[in-house]
């Protein structure tokens, strides 16, 4: 193997292993959000992110690129928690052409009671990932990660 097929298989084992953690953070948080709250982990980032927002709205492509889904399944989930009164759609007032997503109060209570959840089963799968050797570099990388607040 020359070394540019070593970085390769370097990267897509990194890869993998990102795909891995991945998939059991999310196959946790789904079961978890479900059984308590009836929201899947997508559902519950929708609301997560427009609830971090000032006013609690985005404009729907902002939100797609939040939570990093096309627009039409944007739309259709939003449909979906509007229709459970979770969300509301709006005309942005300054640009006729503009759609604001925002979170209702049901949705900001729905949210508050799942958050404690959210964050409790993220804190046990990123443990438990952590306890196995191929997953604990990646696990200690994303504990040093520090985001901007503002």
């Amino acid at each position: 193997m020359s070394l540019a097929d070593d970085a390769v298989e370097a990267r897509a084992q990194g890869w993998r292993t990102l795909a891995a953690l991945h998939a059991r953070i999310e196959d946790a948080l789904e079961r978890a959000l479900a059984q308590k709250h009836e929201l899947s982990v997508t559902e519950y980032t929708v609301l997560d992110v427009l609830a971090r927002q000032d006013g609690f709205h985005l404009r729907m492509n902002q939100l797609s690129n939040a939570v990093v889904l096309s627009q039409s399944a944007t739309t259709r989930l939003v449909t979906r928690l509007e229709g459970r009164g979770l969300l509301q759609r709006y005309l942005c007032p300054d640009d006729r052409r503009g759609i604001y997503t925002e979170v209702t109060p049901p949705g900001q209570e729905l949210l508050a009671a799942a958050r404690p959840t959210h964050d409790a089963v993220l804190t046990e799968a990123l443990a438990a990932a952590e306890e196995l050797p191929e997953l604990a570099p990646l696990v200690a990388a994303l504990g040093k990660l520090t985001f901007a607040r503002s």
